[in-house]
């Protein structure tokens, strides 16, 4: 396979629905902890939206690591 064919299934990998709509779905779960986090003053829904919020990033960077790792 020469060096086109191999950067065109890399590109096509990297470009997939499936790991955007997965990014999507990150900020959104991140989205909903940052407005849990300064909704009310709770400390336990504090620490809830804290988990949200990092649960919602570890998503968008599990996508990016696809992306970056498509080959």
């Amino acid at each position: 396979m020469n060096q086109s064919e191999e950067r065109e299934k890399s590109m096509e990998t990297a470009n997939q629905t499936p790991i955007y709509m997965l990014i999507a779905v990150g900020v959104i779960v991140s989205m909903i902890g940052v407005f849990l986090r300064f909704a009310f003053d709770s400390t336990i829904l504090s620490i809830v939206s804290w988990v949200i919020l990092f649960i919602g990033a570890f998503i968008c960077c599990k996508a990016v690591f696809k992306i970056l790792d498509a080959k």
